[in-house]
């Protein structure tokens, strides 16, 4: 145990750790490699430090779908990270191939386990429907349904390599697309519907698609919103893209398809299927690292980056994750809420690798009351949910106690992610919220990693707080963030158990494979290499807790790590105090720190979101400010207090300290559209002033 670390609370274990699926991987390691490994801790190392053997048997153990031979050296242990070195060549796979079927011994397709035809593969919820039909559809359905939407893209020019995105909900529709673009070779991409057209357009008119398929209707806090204008705009918008044929339009509210006649180079689903004429599933035979899918950066800044991942990468890793991680196999039922905008829609239909039923919801989970989400939970005995730490803190500030009003004896693992998840909520979640035998996911990766360096984990304990371990084969270091670095700078590892900069010192199979429309890497360089060198430098703040079994604790961004006068500590421990003590009078808050040209020391400043019918006082304020000194230290506490009327967020309700920072620091920036609110950032220009601080419309506190 490092010096001045605290064992934290133990909320959960297994009950039966060598029943799960990491139990029994870890066997078949120790059969093939012949050593022990007595504990998950004795695995991940060999996993980090022999990553060419440990993948090969990844490959080798899970029912992967593949052609070509499984080299004994599956990639060069020799080389940089900043290389990009490549995996399995001379391996073959598809992606809709492996989604739709399992592979055998020799990663032949199969339909077993899991997969058989009559089994249900999706269900198809909207909001406040839950009590009406709800459309299923069974493997053998689903097939059919992405061979003829496969035909139909043949017959409409699309061939191997080329972009379809989507602008959609997370509907069936949105996922026959993915499977029939990727089935024939293409590379999918996705927006959500609530994304500005701006935001939309930054993504689209930078990977050039030949086709666009897009909901003309979205239903969302009880209304029923009109997409056509939009569409139109965007239509209007890819007029200069030479490749860009046109837009499908997807039904998805009205009885019968919306009037498309005033949208140009539009035609309807029906009309695009009908170029079909066989519904004849073909799966293109691609090599391990070819790119099938397009995800984005935020791009809070600026432009999004294009991020390319490779098939095999996020099959693989996909499935280690969903089995080995989250104990997910073919009776498992897989509830994820996200957008298709978020890299968590990815995470959703990865599930169906492992044969279970994916459970695809659109609309806000609160409409019409908090109460029916939970209730579909209960109702479709979902084993595997995916949540937010906003929606746990929304259940918990309206005093609802879903433990006591549901039956969630099927429900196995909740995972969380998006933002930090803070140590109150945690144990409103095992003492309030939900069963005590609910296995809390926290995890953290995200769309550059194509999965997640801190995971869940079946065979170790949970305790309050962080990551309950690093992800297997994610060789992870914690380096002093004090060293401003830069090209050629190594850097230092912190002692055990003190906090600093993430970062990974190998390869792993779901690296992204480039940035889309760069030639030489420059930016794939410089976004991830440029600061460490020889090193994948995340821009997370963390803390491995040597105490325990190794949780890894996110303490915020790097980018974003508060510094008054040296004292480095993340902005989760100013929410982890307002969430804990505050949220009966405090919606939300953000926590920056201000350091301008002229200001000879960083300090922090705190914005309050204060609840409707709740007034922002000098006395909250100061309440404030105490806990903080109380909980954490005298350092900790802001220098400032303010009250603000909103706080920026992404589409995706992560929100974002970074622009807010610059703008208080005195730089003027250019939002881009994939914030859901930028208007918001206005309103913190007023201080970067001087006299703001003190004689503005708020005052010092």
């Amino acid at each position: 145990m490092a010096s001045g670390e605290v064992i934290p609370r133990k909320l959960w274990e297994h009950h039966n750790p060598e029943s799960t699926q990491m139990w029994k991987f870890l066997k078949s390691m120790e059969k093939v490699t012949g050593s022990k490994f007595p504990n998950y801790e004795d695995l991940y190392k060999y996993s980090r430090d022999n990553i060419s053997d440990f993948w090969r048997h990844c490959f080798n153990y899970l029912p992967i779908v593949y052609s070509g031979t499984v080299p004994d050296r599956v990639v060069d242990e020799t080389a940089r990270i900043d290389s990009i070195p490549r995996w399995f060549q001379g391996v073959k796979m598809n992606f809709a191939e492996n989604i739709l079927f399992c592979g055998d011994a020799q990663g032949r397709p199969t339909v077993s386990p899991g997969k058989e035809d009559d089994k249900i593969a999706c269900t198809e919820v909207r909001e406040g429907s839950f009590l009406e039909p709800i459309r299923q559809i069974s493997w053998k359905e689903l097939r059919q349904k992405v061979g003829r939407c496969e035909q139909a893209m043949k017959a409409h020019g699309i061939t191997k390599g080329d972009r379809v995105a989507v602008v959609s909900s997370t509907s069936l529709d949105t996922l026959t697309v993915f499977l029939a673009v990727t089935a024939l070779g293409g590379i999918f991409s996705s927006s959500s519907t609530d994304m500005g057209v701006k935001g939309i357009l930054d993504r689209l008119t930078q990977i050039r698609p030949k086709l666009l398929f897009m909901d003309d209707g979205a239903l969302y806090n009880g209304k029923k919103i009109d997409l056509r204008q939009k569409m139109a705009e965007i239509v209007n918008g890819m007029k200069e893209i030479e490749e860009f044929k046109g837009v499908i339009a997807q039904v998805r509210w009205a009885n019968s398809p919306a009037d498309m006649t005033a949208i140009p180079r539009c035609i309807s689903w029906s009309q695009f299927l009908s170029a079909a004429t066989t519904s004849k599933l073909e799966f293109a035979q691609l090599d391990f690292s070819d790119p099938f899918l397009i995800v984005y950066s935020s791009g809070t800044t600026g432009q999004p980056k294009c991020i390319v991942h490779g098939i095999g990468g996020i099959v693989l890793n996909g499935h280690k994750e969903c089995r080995l991680h989250r104990d997910m196999d073919h009776d498992s039922c897989q509830l994820q809420y996200t957008t298709t905008g978020w890299i968590m829609y990815l995470g959703s239909v990865q599930g169906l690798l492992t044969g279970c039923r994916m459970i695809m919801y659109d609309g806000n989970p609160f409409v019409p009351n908090p109460r029916n989400f939970l209730r579909l939970v209960a109702r479709e005995k979902v084993t595997h949910l995916g949540i937010s730490p906003r929606y746990l803190q929304t259940l918990q500030t309206n005093k609802i106690k879903p433990r006591e009003e549901n039956d969630f004896s099927n429900l196995k693992v909740m995972t969380s992610t998006g933002m930090v998840l803070s140590n109150a909520l945690f144990e409103w979640v095992y003492d309030v919220g939900f069963p005590r035998h609910i296995q809390l996911d926290n995890i953290s990766g995200g769309t550059d990693v194509g999965g997640c360096f801190g995971c869940s984990n079946p065979v170790l304990p949970i305790y309050t707080g962080g990551c309950q371990s690093l992800s297997l084969g994610m060789a992870v270091s914690v380096l002093d963030s004090t060293i401003e670095g830069g090209r050629g700078v190594k850097g230092v590892p912190v002692k055990d158990g003190e906090s600093g900069e993430l970062v990974c010192t190998k390869a792993w199979p779901s690296m992204p494979v480039a940035f889309w429309g760069e030639s030489g890497g420059r930016r794939y360089f410089e976004s991830y290499f440029e600061k460490f060198d020889d090193c994948w430098t995340h821009g997370d703040f963390i803390q491995i807790n040597t105490s325990t079994t190794g949780q890894v604790m996110f303490l915020g961004r790097a980018d974003g790590v508060l510094n008054p006068s040296g004292v480095r500590f993340g902005s989760s421990e100013i929410y982890s105090v307002i969430e804990g003590k505050f949220s009966d009078v405090v919606a939300d808050s953000i926590c920056v720190g201000q350091r301008r040209p002229q200001d000879s020391d960083e300090s922090v400043m705190l914005f309050l979101l204060m609840k409707p019918g709740q007034r922002f006082t000098s006395t909250l304020a100061k309440s404030i400010k105490e806990a903080i000194r109380k909980e954490y230290s005298p350092r900790h506490v802001p220098k400032y207090v303010f009250e603000t009327p909103e706080i920026p967020t992404t589409v995706n309700l992560k929100k974002v300290e970074l622009p807010v920072k610059q703008i208080v620091s005195g730089k003027t920036i250019e939002p881009s559209g994939t914030l859901l609110n930028p208007q918001s950032l206005r309103y913190y220009y007023q201080f970067a002033k001087d006299e703001n601080l003190t004689t503005g419309p708020t005052s010092k506190l």
